[in-house]
This record gives C-alpha cells, sequence and structure tokens, in this order.
C-alpha cells in the first residue's frame, strides 16, 4: 500500500508512524508531509529514514490507498477535500468534518460498517468522545442509554508537541505559559477549547455531539465538564450513566462492558500512567447508584486510542486487516 501522513511531526503523526510500525501494516510507500519549516527533518519507518516533505495541493493529489491526516481543522478544510477529490481516502484527525451529515465519524469497533466500500474523508472523533463511547456502546446496545454525566481529566498530550513542552518546562522552573491560559504544572485549568455563548466549552460540544453521532441516538442528554490536568499522556473520565431499561445487578453492566472490544475492566485502581502506550480503554471503580444507574473511572492513552490507533484501525477494518 502506498500511505501518506499529513502532519508528521506533530504528536499524532509521529504515533501514526508508530502504530502503522506496530502493526505490521503492509506500506510500500510511506510519504510524510508537514510544513515548510519541517521539510529538513527526516523520521524513522521500519529502521530506515523517511524525508518529510512540504504538504502542497500537488503532493495530496497524488494517488494514496490511504492518506491519515493530523493537522488543524483549517489546513484539513483545504487539504483534505483536494485529496478526496483526487480520489483518495481520507482518515482526519481533526474537528474539520466530524459533525458533517455526510461524512462517517468511526470508531470501527462500533460502527465501521459506515465505511466498508468507501470513498472520500472519514472523520476520526476526539480523544474523549472515543474511549467514552468503546466502553459505553455495548451497554447501550442492551440497556440504552439516557444520559451521561462526564468529567475529564485531559492529558497535555491532547493540545501537541508544545502542550508537553510547557508542561516540562514549568516542572523545570520555567513558569511562562503559551499554550494554556494558566500554568498547568502543579494544577488543574477547568476550560478546553473556547467558551461558547452558553458557557461549556468546545470541547464539552465535542463529546456531547459527537457522542450522539456515534452511537447514533439524538436522544442520549451529555453532561460534560472537560478539564486539563498535568498529565503527559492518558485522559481519564469520571462517568455517571442513567440507562433506559433496568439492569439490577452491576454485574450485567459489567459483561456488556468486557464484550466491547478492546475494553478491559479491572478491580485494579487504574490511572494514566497505567494506559500509557497502550492500545486498551481501562474501565475501573464500577459500581451501581441504583437500578438504572451506574458510576465508573475510564482511562485511555488519548494520543494512542483516541487518535493515531483508531486512524490506523479504521484502514485495517476498511482492508480487511481486523
Amino acid at each position: 500500500m502506498k500511505i501518506g501522513i499529513v502532519g508528521a511531526t506533530g504528536e499524532v503523526g509521529r504515533m501514526m508512524i508508530k502504530v502503522l510500525e506496530e502493526y505490521k501494516i503492509p506500506i510500500d510507500t510511506l510519504k510524510l508531509f508537514a510544513s515548510k519549516k519541517s521539510t529538513k527533518r527526516t523520521l524513522t519507518f521500519k529502521g530506515k529514514e523517511v524525508q518529510v516533505e512540504e504538504l502542497t495541493e500537488d503532493s495530496v493529489k497524488e494517488k494514496y490507498d490511504f492518506l491519515l491526516f493530523s493537522v488543524a481543522a483549517q489546513i484539513s478544510k483545504i487539504f483534505a477535500p483536494i485529496a478526496a477529490k483526487s480520489g483518495n481516502v481520507v482518515i482526519d484527525n481533526s474537528s474539520a468534518f466530524r459533525m458533517d451529515k455526510d461524512i462517517p465519524l468511526v470508531v470501527p469497533q462500533i460502527n465501521g460498517n459506515l465505511v466498508k466500500n468507501y470513498k472520500g474523508i472519514i472523520a476520526n472523533p476526539n480523544c474523549s468522545t472515543i474511549q467514552m463511547v468503546l466502553s459505553l456502546y455495548k451497554v447501550h446496545e442492551k440497556f440504552g442509554i439516557e444520559e451521561i454525566f462526564i468529567s475529564t481529566y485531559q492529558a497535555v498530550s491532547g493540545a501537541g508537541h508544545k502542550a508537553v513542552i510547557e508542561l516540562q518546562n514549568q516542572l523545570d522552573g520555567n513558569n511562562e505559559t503559551k499554550v494554556f491560559p494558566k500554568q498547568i504544572a502543579h494544577n488543574v485549568i477547568p476550560l478546553i477549547g473556547d467558551l461558547k455563548n452558553d458557557n461549556f466549552s468546545e470541547e464539552e460540544y465535542k463529546i456531547i455531539n459527537e457522542t450522539k453521532k456515534i452511537l447514533n441516538d439524538v436522544t442520549i442528554k451529555i453532561y460534560p465538564t472537560a478539564v486539563r490536568v498535568p498529565v503527559f499522556y492518558g485522559h481519564s473520565e469520571a462517568i455517571v450513566v442513567k440507562t433506559s431499561r433496568p439492569f439490577i445487578d452491576i454485574s450485567k453492566i459489567k459483561k456488556a462492558m468486557e464484550e466491547s472490544q478492546d475494553v478491559i475492566v479491572t478491580e485494579d485502581i487504574l490511572t494514566p500512567i497505567d494506559a500509557a502506550g497502550t492500545d486498551f480503554v481501562f474501565v475501573s471503580r464500577l459500581r451501581k447508584i441504583d437500578n438504572n444507574r451506574f458510576s465508573f473511572w475510564n482511562v485511555a492513552d488519548n494520543i494512542r486510542v483516541g487518535a493515531a490507533t483508531n486512524a490506523v484501525k479504521i484502514l485495517m477494518y476498511m482492508v480487511g486487516l481486523s
């Protein structure tokens, strides 16, 4: 296969390269694209150095089996349609196309059927959304979900490599803030993304709208609070769910979650450090509130599960490798 990665030098782009290698995707040609200032760099794939090329309209007009995009939404909006018009399958990690009714928003374990024999742009969901719906989609199938209350505790890597550097610099004593609105070291920031008129943030609206689209149910009521925490890798979520039908025994919820692909339910206390570097969503602290409500702690690697691995698994699903 011929595969291109757009935004290859970023946090997610680099992980896409690593995941493609780990999953032994049969690649004959790998092309890496980034901004002009990054074109002097090389990145390693299967022990060989690959030169980073400048992203141009001509570069995405070439024929690829897949183009994986991990760039800002405004860049995706320019280049992804050009690539798709040229006959390429584009898996886009930005928010640019997620809520477009004509573009599938895909977590392959849940709704991979949407991209069978598909050509064009495919949207990769938000990192926090992916790990939540992976834990809940079987629960929704079996018991229905009426309401979700979710508080996220999101790692700085979700804001890119510069955010990782900013946290490290602050831990080293340089408290300059460029990426975040407040100091993040030794602190938490109760805001991710711009605030909307009703005081919900952009990140919170992603969780609300994307969950409904992926689970194909606009009736679910979702109440999120998104918080940035001084963790390098791994998003955590405290979630309370109200089901439509009573489950009576919490073991039935546990069984449903255990039937979900790539979800591990455990009695251990799981943290972002435990999840980092893996491709699983970890559920712990599962507990019953009443016959229609339960609560749990949800942890996953945001760069892998929440971005790069999901994109690669979409690719694998489409070519019959999963």
